[in-house]
């Protein structure tokens, strides 16, 4: 979800619920500053949410093979040498739940660790495409996929 920050030189939006004229340059400077920050968390959650949509779908679709085509996923892929094509042949979803969260913690090598109560605990499913041919193995991760196609649209 986008949000304002403050300490990297950007001024939080403001809104005025009155009607008075700015001063030189004032409308100009808000004009410049109407866009989005998407940063790393932010894209990742978009990111997810469409996997999620996606996977949905996919589950949904009576012809999984034309929801794969639909979508633009690739049946083919090249392998690692370029050689041989690697083609799709699985599509594997796990689901993950997540009860707790570790990090870093300040000044220790050891983890800061979280469990969650039962009401924050997550379910995530995650969607690879599994390519083969007779020498490698490729696995791709729908996220990767999806947000490739992502970067291809807003071009």
């Amino acid at each position: 979800m986008p949000h304002d920050h403050g300490p990297h030189g950007h001024h939080p939006h403001h809104h005025h619920d009155h009607d008075h004229a700015h001063g030189p340059g004032h409308n100009h400077a808000d004009a410049e500053h109407l866009h989005s920050h998407m940063h790393h968390h932010d894209a990742a959650a978009d990111l997810q949410v469409l996997a999620t949509q996606f996977i949905a779908g996919f589950l949904q679709a009576d012809d999984k093979t034309s929801y794969l085509k639909l979508a633009g996923v690739p049946f083919e892929r090249a392998s690692k040498d370029g050689a041989k094509a690697l083609k799709l042949v699985d599509v594997e979803l796990t689901t993950d739940w997540q009860v707790g969260t570790a990090s870093p913690s300040f000044g220790s090598r050891e983890l800061s660790y979280l469990p969650f109560p039962g009401e924050m605990v997550r379910e995530r499913t995650n969607m690879s495409l599994i390519y083969v041919s007779l020498d490698e193995k490729s696995v791709l991760d729908i996220r990767d996929f999806l947000n490739t196609r992502k970067q291809e649209i807003e071009r």
